[in-house]
């Protein structure tokens, strides 16, 4: 089971994780469950009628407007970074939180890098599996790296420009 650290009243904290992934060619767990988009497209509906907490799990290639009637249902949307170079999920988790007013779990899965827990939660994320092995105490010190920030975005951190003033 990966590693789940959850970003809370402004801590970073180690959580326990009641999802399991579940690939397409896995048998479906018992429980809480996170699907890809298109197993969830088939059995979504199903498992949510059972009563289930579902999530489901976006590549990088895939759009997260795809999701935007089932959003109200889903727990959690786990976008998958395949290399951690890879920034097309920073745009997902900002549309998920401000176009489409996602409240739910938006979680980093695949490459993610504490180095980029500050940038991460200020697009959106608020839980994480992390690839380098690293805990909470790391992680919070990556998101407290930077005092300043120069423009808007989903956490609503004022730029350096509004806290001077100009």
């Amino acid at each position: 089971m990966p590693t789940l650290i959850r970003s809370q009243n402004g801590r970073m904290v180690l959580a326990n994780d009641a999802f399991t992934h579940v690939d397409d060619d896995q048998e479906l767990a018992t429980g809480e469950v996170i699907l890809s988009l298109t197993r969830f497209q088939a059995e979504g509906d199903r498992l949510l009628s059972e009563g289930r907490q579902v999530g489901v799990r976006l590549q990088s290639d895939e759009t997260v407007e795809a999701l935007a009637y089932d959003l109200p249902r889903l727990a959690l949307v786990a976008l998958a970074f395949p290399k951690f170079r890879d920034g097309r999920q920073y745009s997902n988790a900002r549309i998920l939180r401000e176009r489409l007013g996602y409240k739910g779990e938006v979680r980093a899965v695949g490459d993610v890098l504490r180095e980029q827990a500050g940038f991460m939660l200020r697009c959106g994320f608020d839980a994480f599996e992390p690839a380098d092995g690293s805990g909470p105490v790391e992680w919070e010190a990556a998101t407290r790296r930077f005092r300043h920030v120069y423009q808007r975005a989903a956490d609503g951190r004022a730029p350096a420009f509004v806290e001077r003033g100009s």
